[in-house]
Formats: C-alpha cells, sequence, structure tokens
C-alpha cells in the first residue's frame, strides 16, 4: 500500500501537514492511541493508507516523499474501544487533522459517522464496523500562504466601535455584490463604504472556523446558519470561500485594514461540534477522547459545561497547545486583530471551578503575540458558578449583558430602573472598576446575533420562532422588548414613529455610554427577524439583512451618534467616573441631577415612577493634565413625560450647545444660555459645553 511513496521519520513539530521540498510532513497527537494511520486521497477518492513511522512523546509523525500541496488527506486512529474507560478509538472511522489547513467540505450525513451501532442495545458501548470514508470531508495539505506582514489599524480600545456581522447575513441580499455569502463578497467596495461612512472601527464575524452541520437540522430542512460547531479551528469555513484558496480570507482582511477597519473573530474553544456521547466521530473523538475532552466521574458520559453536549479540555497542555497554535496563525497568517470568545468561562474551568487565572488564560495574556490583539470574553456558561461577568483579568474585555437588559427595561418604562441605567452609563463599575481595569472592559450592546434585532426590540412583545422547528419554545424568553401596540409589522404611523423614536433613544444610550460600544449588523437600517430571537439555524432571509428595505433616517442618525461620540473623548474615558474631585480644578468628575438642578439624594433614587436620568459628565479624576479637557456633556435620559430641566452653569467663557435631541434627530445645534430646556417625552438630550466663541 506505500509502494508509491518513500516515508521516512520525518519531525514531530509543527503539528500538521508541512510541505517542503522533497514532499509532506505528518505530525498528529493522540497519548493514548496505539498505531496511528495515515490516508491519502486521490482524485478519483481512492485512499492509501501508511502507517506514520514515528512517535516521540505523544506526537505521531512521519514524512512522505512524493506528496504535495493539495493532496487530500485524514487519518485512521487505532486503541481501546472502551467508553467505560474514556476510550472510543474505531479505525473505521475517518478523521479530520485538527491542524488542517483547508477542509473539502462538511461530513453526509450516515449512521457510519457514529463510532457505535446505532439502534444496538448496547447504545454507545457497541462497536460499529462500517467506513465512514464516504461520508467524510477531506483535509486538504496547502503551502504557506505568502502575504506581507499586515498593515493593521492597530485603533486603541478606547476608540473602539465593534460592528458584529455574519459574512452571509451581511451580503446575501446585499444588491450588486458578486459572489454573495463568501470572504470576497464581505471585503466587496459596497460593503467597505458603507462601513466607513457609519463610522465602526473594528468588524467582528461570527464563526469562520469550519464547522458541522448538525444532523438534526439537516432533517428538518434547516442548517447551522451561526457557526458554533467548530470541527476545525485552522481552516476556514469552506461554504463562505468563492473559490478554493484560502488565501481569499487573508485578502479580506487587507481590505478592511485598507479601509481603516480591523477583524476580528468570533471563536469556539470551550466545545467541538462531535456532541456527547450519542454524537458522531469525526476528529478529536476518535484521535483522543480522553485527551481532547472533559469527562465525567463516569468517563462514558461527558461534561457539559457549554450546553452542547462536550468541552473541551483546554487545560490538557496539547490541546491548550492547539488553541494557542490556532490564535496565533489567524493573527500572524490571516492577519486578524483580536477575538471573541465563546462561552469564554468554560477555558477557566478547573476541578476547583471558574478560575480567571487558569492556564489557558495565563497562556494568552504572557503570549507575546496574543497579549497585544484585542480580548473580548462572554463572559457565560452554563456550568455551576457559569455567569462571571467582570470577572476576566486585563486585557480581557466582556460582553455585559447587563447593560443590554438594563438599557431595554429602562426604555420599556419598567419601574425603578433609573439607577441600574445609571450604573450602565457610566462603565458598569460595580463589575468592571477592580484590578485597574479601564471602563472600556465592558463591551456594551443593545442587541447581537443572539436574541432580537433593534427593530424588534420596539416591534415584538414575545418571540415568534416557529421556524426553528422547536414549536417556539427555543431562544431567551424575555427580551424586555415590547411591541408599542401592534405585534410586528404596523402600517399605524404612530406606532412607527414611537418605535423610531425608542429606537433612537437606544442607540444614543449606547453611544453616550462608557465603555466600548458593540452594533448588530443591520440594525442600523432597521433590520427586521420577523420576531425570531434565535436565528441559528435560519441561513435565509429571515437571518440575512434586508437591504431592500433599509431605513435611511435611522442609518443617518446611527452616523450622527457614532460621530458625536468620536467628537468627544470625555465618552471614550479609561476611567471611571465616581464624582471624585479633579486635581486640576478641585470640580467633580460627575453629577447626577433632579429636573431643578439640584444634586440627586439618595431618596430621589429610590423612587420607583423615576423615568429621568440627568448627568453631567466630565474629565475623570486622576487623569493626567496632558489628557484633561475643560469641556463637560450634559445628557438626559427621558423615559417618561415632558420636563422642564435645568442647565447647569456654565462658568465662564463657556456655553451650552444642544447637539443631540432624538424627539428632533435632524434639528441643527442650539446655542443655550443658562436656565433651563424643554425635554420632550420619551427622549435623550445631549449638550456639550463648548468655548463662547
Amino acid at each position: 500500500m506505500t509502494a508509491h511513496y518513500a516515508v521516512t521519520a520525518g519531525r514531530p513539530a509543527p503539528l500538521g501537514a508541512t510541505p517542503d521540498e522533497g514532499g509532506v510532513n505528518f505530525a498528529v497527537f493522540s497519548a493514548h492511541a496505539t498505531r496511528m494511520t495515515l490516508c491519502l486521497f486521490d482524485a478519483e477518492g481512492l485512499e492509501t493508507r501508511i502507517d506514520l513511522p514515528e512517535r516521540e512523546g505523544d506526537v505521531w509523525h512521519g514524512h512522505i516523499a512524493g506528496v504535495a500541496p493539495g493532496q487530500r488527506y485524514g487519518y485512521r486512529a487505532y486503541g481501546p474501544y472502551r467508553p467505560d474507560h474514556g476510550h472510543r478509538f474505531n479505525p473505521n472511522k475517518l478523521l479530520l487533522d485538527p491542524y488542517a489547513r483547508r477542509i473539502t467540505g462538511h461530513p453526509i450525513w450516515n449512521d457510519a459517522l457514529m463510532g457505535y451501532t446505532v439502534g444496538a442495545a448496547a447504545g454507545d458501548l457497541s462497536f460499529d464496523p462500517r467506513d465512514s470514508a464516504p461520508m467524510m470531508p477531506r483535509c486538504i495539505v496547502e503551502a504557506p500562504l505568502k502575504f506581507p506582514e499586515p498593515r493593521r489599524p492597530g485603533t486603541p480600545i478606547k476608540d473602539t466601535i465593534v460592528y458584529e456581522a455574519h459574512v452571509r447575513g451581511l451580503t446575501m441580499q446585499h444588491p450588486g455584490i458578486e459572489k454573495p455569502g463568501s470572504y470576497a463578497a464581505l471585503a466587496s467596495d459596497p460593503i467597505l463604504d458603507h462601513l466607513t461612512k457609519l463610522g465602526v472601527t473594528t468588524l467582528e464575524l461570527l464563526p469562520v472556523h469550519s464547522f458541522l452541520n448538525d444532523r438534526f437540522l439537516i432533517d428538518k430542512g434547516l442548517t447551522n446558519y451561526w457557526g458554533y460547531q467548530s470541527l476545525g479551528f485552522f481552516a476556514p469555513e469552506p461554504r463562505y470561500m468563492a473559490g478554493t484558496e484560502i488565501g481569499e480570507f487573508r485578502r479580506m482582511v487587507d481590505r478592511f485594514h485598507g479601509a481603516g477597519i480591523e477583524v476580528i473573530l468570533d471563536v469556539v474553544y470551550n466545545h467541538s461540534g462531535e456532541g456527547n456521547e450519542t454524537g458522531p466521530t469525526l476528529a478529536f473523538r476518535g484521535l483522543d477522547n480522553l485527551s481532547y475532552y472533559r469527562l465525567e466521574g463516569d468517563p462514558r458520559y461527558y461534561v457539559n459545561d457549554t450546553g452542547t453536549g462536550n468541552t473541551l479540555r483546554t487545560e490538557h497542555p496539547m490541546v491548550m497547545r492547539m488553541v494557542l497554535d490556532s490564535l496565533r496563525y489567524w493573527v500572524e497568517v490571516m492577519g486578524v486583530d483580536g477575538f471573541r470568545f465563546d462561552l469564554a468561562v468554560s477555558l477557566g474551568r478547573t476541578p476547583h471551578g471558574f478560575n480567571r487565572d487558569a492556564a489557558a488564560f495565563q497562556a494568552i495574556r504572557q503570549d507575546p503575540v496574543l497579549s497585544t490583539v484585542k480580548l473580548i470574553a462572554e463572559p457565560w456558561d452554563i456550568g455551576p458558578g457559569g455567569y462571571q461577568l467582570g470577572a476576566f483579568s486585563a486585557p480581557f474585555c466582556s460582553w455585559n449583558d447587563k447593560f443590554r437588559d438594563g438599557v431595554r427595561r429602562f426604555w420599556r418604562g419598567d419601574p425603578g430602573r433609573a439607577p441600574d441605567l445609571a450604573s450602565r452609563i457610566t462603565g458598569s463599575a460595580l463589575q468592571f472598576d477592580h484590578s485597574g481595569r479601564p471602563a472600556t472592559s465592558s463591551v456594551n450592546l443593545l442587541t447581537a446575533h443572539d436574541g432580537f434585532t433593534l427593530e424588534d426590540v420596539v416591534s415584538y412583545a414575545t418571540r415568534h420562532n416557529e421556524a426553528n422547528g422547536e414549536g417556539g419554545r427555543d431562544g431567551h424568553g424575555e427580551n424586555f422588548s415590547a411591541n408599542l401596540g401592534v405585534e410586528g409589522p404596523t402600517e399605524d404611523a404612530a406606532i412607527t414613529a414611537a418605535r423610531a423614536r425608542r429606537k433612537r433613544n437606544m442607540m444614543a444610550t449606547l453611544l453616550l455610554s462608557q465603555g466600548t460600544p458593540m452594533i448588530l449588523a443591520g440594525d442600523e437600517l432597521g433590520n427586521s427577524q420577523m420576531g425570531n430571537n434565535n436565528a441559528y439555524c435560519q441561513d435565509n432571509p429571515i437571518g440575512w439583512i434586508d437591504w431592500g428595505n433599509a431605513d435611511p433616517a435611522f442609518e443617518r442618525f446611527t452616523r450622527q451618534m457614532i460621530a458625536f461620540r468620536k467628537a468627544h473623548p470625555i465618552l471614550r474615558q479609561k476611567l471611571f467616573l465616581h464624582s471624585r474631585e479633579r486635581a486640576i480644578d478641585g470640580v467633580e468628575d460627575l453629577f447626577w441631577r433632579r429636573d431643578d438642578g439640584a444634586p440627586m439624594e439618595n431618596a430621589d433614587w429610590l423612587d420607583p415612577d423615576l423615568r429621568r436620568v440627568c448627568v453631567e459628565l466630565r474629565t475623570a479624576s486622576g487623569t493626567p493634565h496632558y489628557a484633561a479637557q475643560e469641556i463637560a456633556i450634559f445628557a438626559v435620559f427621558n423615559a417618561g413625560d415632558e420636563a422642564t430641566v435645568a442647565v447647569p452653569e456654565a462658568p465662564p467663557g463657556r456655553a451650552w450647545t444642544w447637539r443631540i435631541d432624538t424627539a428632533n434627530p435632524d434639528a441643527p445645534p442650539r446655542r443655550l444660555g443658562n436656565g433651563t430646556i424643554e425635554v420632550e417625552a420619551n427622549s435623550v438630550a445631549a449638550l456639550v459645553l463648548d468655548p463662547d466663541d
């Protein structure tokens, strides 16, 4: 079977398939296998099996002469099939290389993909002898990509405005884009033009690692749209490729860099797409189940802190190595600027619970490459003690669901929400102001891929997920949304106007708040998912952005708010505001005021009917003299009735200018004298203390 190939020892590093002038070096980790077979496939799909001749430590390796880039391959691993001991080796199952740079596609669902015999009385303890190769995609040997050093925008976190998007969702319905749904389409002129005019600085992409299409979705005629079922942590998802070159992804990144926009990736290192003990054997399970996964006391079963059936064992040194190698690959080779870690708490779990200084986090923080890029944690999983908002050490930022829910509830008119809003617009200091962390640690969001769009937050009182085929029971049950009179679309002009104003109020709140703002792609256009708050399986117009029905007025307002934030560094401070006196002038950095201008008292905050927050923001106490500014911003967040509000007295040589008014979004700036302003019901007002010229 090896007559056409000369096999030599090769080397154990790097892991994966590494071509050279004479052939390809193959190296793969497995601590518990007894034999590792490389499977090479020709153009007709015929398979040649070659045992890797060497094992150094737990890495199996060999050099195969005569093999070149473009070669299709996989592995078969031999060892004990003892699920009750944590071992699930089955050499009848073709396995993907965890380090593969390109994967041809997705498995074709068939019971032969299972390591056990489906329907057998012994369940997953049984052994399935069928060959899975006809149903499996292939790994492909790739030559190293040759691109110049990335020209990164290097946007400081304090100046960052994140835009969360899906490769297909953003491009599939955009008119005039060639090859929609691809990396190339994402980097097209129309998308770049839209994002640069909008003013966002950082594109955050939903998972682009090669992932699995779940069987239960395929059986229902649906698909894994979001991509949170990774199988290849080095391989770009093939369905997003316009052609066959993985360099297409890097060219996309370079195009965004040329436009001054960073690219960060949503990455899923907490679990794989193989599921629990009843799932398929596609890669990690078959290579070394006991090493790759966290198992229960009864090792037949998987720890499921992720809610997906399994949890990767990132505390294992070789699994951690894979994660770090993957992260560095996407930074150094693919040029990306950072990562958002899905269910990041799982990466910090130890036998004693969550540890913010767990080995995985320490490794990332000390790495000379990874410590310099943007790092964002989704600060929860479903395991014990899984909610860890604010617990991650710098330089990690965290998604802040308290901001999302607090802002929604305040503008919905829930009683007693004013104190919470005050906390959110000043950076959620209770959660984040510790250990020297900056106010930018809080990634503030109104919406994200998981949940309602902003349009749906103001248009639906309940979720409408019937298209998902789960009886409408999936997705968040409490969205803190309101339909303002009619469930879903309406032609009622008054309701439409009220919805538009509430969206402006919420977007203004996001961009006037301390922290790092994140906008969901399409929110600026008024995009709706028709009330579906869990579009994970909707790779169709439900999940795609509807460019044809864009709301130009709200897009214009969003641009205005982003420009306002960029123009006023006082909104982008790294230090928290705590009403402390400043050394430069003895003036406090934060004032909470009643309508009459008097300071807020405890009794005022405790009033459940308080619907208005008036705040004066200044340069934070402790700001170095070279960064201090004399300007201030006075903002009124009014979820109640029309009110007469006293404007703080302007110092000599200064005057207030009313620049943001969500009740009159197209009104020009208005210079004010000392006195009062009339703030309309359900609106946001923002005034700037300008030089009085």
